[in-house]
């Protein structure tokens, strides 16, 4: 059965920092796009941040672009969410997910195959 799972949520102050981590079971992230969505209380499910494959492209939603950087360690099969500059805004279940094929399009959520099961961040003004 394959597993996302994703870490390092939690609750922090306004201009923090936190680093999410996605690590995999049964699921060899080297053969997928990786991406980070967001869902916060009585809103839609919202794309945060993708990169491809090899970690050569990676792409962003606006309201994140400059404050979070996404990564992957392809030999941890492990993808991270660094998150900077921390808004209350920001405050979401994060999720990571695991998209197959072409990279685009990767801001519609159904075009992922796999999810995890979401790391809470809360941000405090």
């Amino acid at each position: 059965q394959v597993q996302l799972i994703e870490s390092g949520g939690g609750l922090a102050q306004a201009g923090g920092s936190l680093r999410l981590s996605c690590a995999t079971s049964r699921l060899t992230i080297s053969s997928f796009h990786m991406g980070w969505f967001r869902q916060a209380p009585g809103k839609e499910r919202e794309f945060v941040a993708l990169i491809t494959l090899s970690g050569s492209s990676t792409y962003y939603a606006d309201p994140v672009k400059g404050r979070f950087t996404i990564s992957r360690d392809n030999a941890k099969n492990t993808v991270y969410l660094q998150i900077d500059s921390l808004k209350p805004e920001d405050t979401a279940a994060y999720y990571c997910a695991a998209k197959s094929g072409t990279y685009y399009p990767f801001r519609e959520s159904a075009r992922y195959a796999y999810w995890g099961q979401g790391t809470q961040v809360t941000v405090s003004s």
